[in-house]
């Protein structure tokens, strides 16, 4: 008797011929839609953030923050609460405009980065000037939801700031930056 073999194909790949495609498309694109997905977080942030700057809602919202730092309390001697707030919101357009124009070049996003992470560390330095901040009766390390927990997101937007500069950097540092 003669033996023919007869290779049929799944109707279905495995689940490791599944896997191998998908970790492959993850190393072929993964870092691309990382990075996208990063920069663009950041720039919906600051088009949102920056909006409601131009509210009274935000703009009163900022007066106990900004009213008790001694980094920022000079400009309502400049600035009514709505000026200096709307002030603040073209500033934080800007931001993300900066951020966004990645896509053209490096350098505006580095831009971007920079005076982002710089804003950020300036929020972040009334967690020492608020009062209402920590909650002692507590213990450490109780923070109040607002305004404790509300500066406190801003460690890991400045965090994704300075990644943004550093990647922007490497990108005008490198041979084909884009």
């Amino acid at each position: 008797m003669s033996h023919i073999s007869i290779h049929t194909a799944t109707a279905y790949p495995s689940l490791q011929a599944r896997a191998a495609v998908s970790l492959d498309l993850a190393d072929r694109y993964g870092r691309t839609v990382t990075t996208a997905g990063l920069y663009a977080s950041l720039v919906v942030v600051y088009a949102w953030f920056g909006g409601m700057k131009f509210t009274a809602y935000e703009a009163e919202g900022l007066t106990g923050l900004v009213g008790n730092s001694p980094l920022l309390s000079w400009a309502y001697s400049l600035f009514s609460v709505r000026g200096f707030s709307s002030l603040l919101g073209v500033l934080e357009l800007s931001i993300g405009v900066l951020i966004a124009a990645r896509l053209a070049s490096p350098v505006y996003s580095l831009v971007g980065g920079v005076l982002s992470a710089g804003l950020f560390v300036t929020t972040l330095s009334l967690m020492a000037t608020t009062p209402g901040v920590f909650v002692p009766e507590l213990g450490f390390p109780a923070i109040s939801v607002a305004p404790g927990q509300f500066l406190l997101k801003d460690v890991g937007l400045l965090a994704l700031s300075v990644w943004i500069a550093v990647d922007s950097l490497v990108a005008l540092r490198s041979p084909r930056a884009a």
